[in-house]
């Protein structure tokens, strides 16, 4: 019966609106191709910003790294010169303190440095 009542609504429908809505199917299908493409691109696109995103993060640790092991590198010179110093000053505590400020201001400012250019680094 449902069949019949097809025919009967096809049979009635006149060769330009069949073709009318022929053409509007046919759009609507171009239309979800369209839009499973975009889907595909986008996942494609996600996918490879996340590679590259990885790839930075380990570009930027290994970095981090080099940096924090020159950073200690500069604290070990810092207390040998700070014990040098202190044994030649023989009890001059302001010598040593300023010697010592002096070279923990160049730690820090090293320091430091590093944590901008990290920062930098890191999107906001």
């Amino acid at each position: 019966m449902a069949n019949t009542k097809r025919r009967r609504a096809s049979a009635t429908i006149s060769p330009e609106k069949r073709a009318a809505r022929n053409q509007i199917q046919l759009g609507v299908k171009r239309l979800e191709k369209s839009i499973g493409e975009i889907q595909k691109g986008l996942r494609k696109a996600e996918r490879q910003i996340e590679a590259d995103a990885r790839a930075r993060v380990r570009e930027l640790r290994k970095d981090a790294r080099a940096q924090l092991a020159a950073v200690k590198g500069r604290h070990r010179e810092v207390v040998r010169i700070l014990q040098k110093v202190s044994a030649a000053a023989e009890g001059s505590w302001q010598q040593v303190k300023q010697s010592a400020d002096s070279i923990l201001a160049d730690a820090v400012n090293s320091a430091a440095s590093l944590v901008e250019r990290l920062k930098k680094a890191l999107p906001r």
